[in-house]
């Protein structure tokens, strides 16, 4: 068994990314950075979760305060978004789903690759072209900190690899 697997995110005719990474720690580990607000507040956006399909969640972004010192973000960005969902899987410790404004949702699926979680997040149908940009390098970016958290170490600024991303997401889904 290899660790090697294609770090980008693909997409397919349905405009849907998938992107997987591999974790350290066991699936309950990783399932905790997930749903737990306090740890996905490293990685990716603070707030409650309802663990039950049907359940409410927020979740609250402030990317500038994921790795110091903050960088400047890209013009017209805020300092924090905030984001309302409907829980639509919860199978802890291996499924997590939820609803995504503008897009077909997102889901969360682990599995065990030896001592080792893989990590797969699939978005789907995110429609507008500069969306899907901005969310592949989006996901990239907040799993590359996720990844550096999880294994302790310093995890990357958000905006200036979320910028190098996006760029290199124009290139590999041009046409």
């Amino acid at each position: 068994m290899t660790d090697a697997i294609d770090r980008h995110a693909s997409c397919d005719a349905e405009q849907t990314l998938r992107i997987e990474r591999l974790l350290p720690g066991s699936l309950e580990r990783v399932w905790a950075w997930l749903t737990e607000p306090a740890l996905r507040a490293k990685w990716l956006a603070d707030g409650p979760m309802e663990p039950r399909v049907g359940g409410q969640a927020e979740l609250v972004w402030r990317n500038d305060e994921l790795a110091p010192p903050p960088a400047e973000r890209p013009e017209g960005v805020p300092a924090e978004n905030r984001m309302s969902c409907t829980i639509t899987a919860w199978e802890p410790p291996h499924r997590l789903g939820f609803t995504w404004a503008g897009s077909g949702g997102v889901t969360f699926d682990l599995a065990p690759r030896g001592d080792r979680v893989l990590l797969t997040v699939t978005h789907a149908r995110v429609e507008k072209r500069s969306s899907l940009l901005s969310t592949a390098a989006g996901w990239h970016t907040h799993l590359d900190i996720l990844e550096a958290v999880a294994e302790g170490r310093t995890p990357p600024r958000f905006w200036p690899s979320w910028g190098a991303l996006r760029a290199t997401y124009e290139i590999r889904f041009a046409g």
